[in-house]
């Protein structure tokens, strides 16, 4: 599936002041791979996205949830990876 800017992850904790990462949630039919895919979320940096911010994916369709993190940005389009649990 694909990522539609009518259905935009949400802002659960954002940044003291501008320091540290935000914590976003986002839930979809989408798999997790496919959060994961370059460029998922077209308007990330409109969103206010940056690079190292959290997203809690909730996949609909599982159900099941991963953890993501921000890694970069094409445009204004972010790209996440599978963030490591220890």
């Amino acid at each position: 599936m694909a990522y539609s800017t009518s259905n935009p992850p949400q802002i659960i904790a954002p940044a003291l002041g501008s320091k540290g990462p935000q914590i976003w949630t986002y839930e979809d039919a989408d798999v997790d791979s496919d959060v994961n895919a370059g460029d998922y979320f077209s308007d990330g940096l409109e969103l206010g996205m940056q690079i190292g911010d959290m997203v809690y994916v909730y996949d609909t369709a599982t159900p099941k949830g991963s953890v993501h993190f921000v890694v970069s940005f094409s445009g204004s389009a972010a790209t996440t990876a599978f963030a490591a649990v220890a």
